[in-house]
């Protein structure tokens, strides 16, 4: 595991921004920390941004409500956060890729930022180390870029409009 984190931007409090996250159920005790994290950092460095949060049942069905609440125009980024344990088949490889794609192709065509941090995982260690820890949190983590993303994406759109 990589220890490397992203670079923590800086508070700003822009107005009005709105986040969705939208989470897995399964593997929630795992899910669920993740969500929480994530909405802990983004309150922190845009305080008064709003964030609303949907739950499906698993990871695959997340691109699904990821282009519904897209499709809705009324948040700045869309968190996708979901952990798929491999097994003895080859199920959570094609949930892996399936989620993967769907996501990149969401983003473009959504063009609004969608923070990919729906894990594939070969364990429960390895689940742990990522979505439970304080030090280093995958929810954190998915924040920050989301956060990132969107101050990217507004100066972008001003240069270009």
């Amino acid at each position: 595991m990589s220890k490397t984190t992203l670079i923590r931007p800086r508070a700003a409090g822009t107005a009005g921004l709105s986040f969705a996250i939208v989470a897995s159920r399964y593997n929630n005790s795992f899910v669920q920390p993740m969500v929480d994290f994530a909405i802990k950092e983004i309150g922190e460095l845009e305080p008064g941004a709003r964030v609303s949060t949907f739950r499906v049942p698993g990871s695959f069905e997340i691109p699904l409500a990821v282009k519904l609440v897209g499709d809705q125009r009324k948040f700045d980024a869309i968190l996708a956060l979901g952990v798929v344990l491999r097994g003895e088949t080859a199920h959570a490889e094609l949930i892996g890729r399936s989620v993967t794609t769907a996501l990149m192709n969401l983003a473009l065509e959504l063009g609004v930022p969608v923070i990919h941090e729906v894990l594939l995982l070969d364990n429960a260690e390895q689940a742990a180390a990522r979505c439970l820890g304080t030090k280093f949190n995958r929810g954190t983590e998915a924040a920050r870029a989301a956060v990132t993303m969107t101050r990217a994406v507004r100066k972008l759109s001003r240069r270009t409009s």
